[in-house]
């Protein structure tokens, strides 16, 4: 979890390849008239996001029963979204933090994405720090972050053992 450009998608696409999991961005999930919003520079509001959050549930609902570990790439910035995204007791949050220049940076470096810089105020704005979540900063290597992440819940959950 975290602002745009933190590097969720990359983060977790690498995680779920280590422990053989699978991996969901939320993104594609987003209903055409969030991504629409996004795409003229115009943040999403809780009610925008109702839904979208509802559908990433789902997916995490239907999928308690895998005996696979799911890893979602997901903004989830305030506390109550998360609780919607909180499906099962084995539902836990990795928060990616970056600076405002260091994460607008990338942002303006990538192309093709719906979600434009100018919004990354409005992410930080909006964002809810989480007590409950394992944090990494976004500069260490995608790599140094998934040993991290599978050290760190290796006792907990032994599946994630590659």
């Amino acid at each position: 979890m975290g602002v745009s450009g933190c590097g969720k998608s990359t983060v977790a696409e690498a995680l779920a390849h280590r422990i053989g999991g699978e991996f969901i961005d939320a993104d594609p999930h987003h209903p055409k008239a969030n991504v629409d919003k996004m795409s003229h520079g115009i943040p999403l509001t809780d009610e925008d996001r109702a839904g979208w959050l509802d559908i990433l549930a789902g997916l995490l609902r239907e999928r308690e029963g895998y005996q696979r570990t799911v890893v979602l790439a997901c903004s989830a910035l305030k506390e109550s979204y998360r609780e919607r995204l909180r499906v099962s007791p084995g539902v836990r949050f990795v928060h990616l933090k970056g600076s405002y220049e260091v994460l607008l940076k990338r942002m303006q470096e990538r192309s093709n994405h719906f979600m434009r810089p100018e919004l990354l105020k409005s992410q930080f704005a909006t964002l809810e720090e989480p007590a409950d979540a394992l944090a990494f900063d976004v500069t260490l290597p995608v790599e140094t972050i998934v040993d991290r992440l599978v050290e760190a819940y290796r006792k907990e959950l032994p599946e994630l053992t590659p």
